[in-house]
C-alpha cells in the first residue's frame, strides 16, 4: 500500500491550499481516509476525516475552514484548506484506515509521507 501526498507549500494567511492524497495497492473504497498533521514541536494531531461511506469528521480548527473529500475513481482524496493562519503551519499526512476510531492515531494503518504546509503572516 502507498499513499502520496502532495500540494503543500508555502502560502500567505487567509489563503488556500489544496493537498491531494493518492491511494495504491488497497481497495480505496472500502477505507476511511484521514489528514492528520504535526506543527514544529507538537505532536502529530487529527485534522480531518472521510469515512468509506462519505461522512466526515473535523477536528476543531478545521471546522469552517477545511472540507475533505474523496474520490474513489481516482483513488484520491484531498483536503481543501481556506483562510489559512499561521498556525496551521504543519507537516499534513494522510492516513487510511478501518476503524471507526477516526482521531486516534493507533486506528490508521496506512500513512502517507507528509506534505509541508508553511503559511506566512
Amino acid at each position: 500500500v502507498q499513499l502520496q501526498a502532495s500540494g503543500g507549500g508555502l502560502v500567505q494567511a487567509g489563503g488556500s491550499l489544496r493537498l491531494s492524497c493518492a491511494a495504491s495497492r488497497l481497495t480505496f473504497s472500502n477505507y476511511n481516509m484521514g489528514w492528520f498533521r504535526r506543527a514544529p514541536g507538537k505532536e502529530r494531531e487529527f485534522v480531518a476525516a472521510i469515512t468509506w461511506s462519505d461522512g466526515t469528521w473535523y477536528e476543531n480548527p478545521a471546522k469552517g475552514r477545511f472540507t475533505v473529500a474523496r474520490d474513489n475513481a481516482k483513488n484520491t482524496v484531498y483536503l481543501q484548506m481556506n483562510s489559512l493562519k499561521p498556525e496551521d503551519t504543519a507537516v499534513y499526512y494522510c492516513a487510511a484506515g478501518r476503524s471507526d476510531v477516526l482521531q486516534t492515531m493507533d486506528a490508521w494503518t496506512y500513512w502517507g509521507q507528509g506534505t509541508q504546509v508553511t503559511v506566512s503572516s
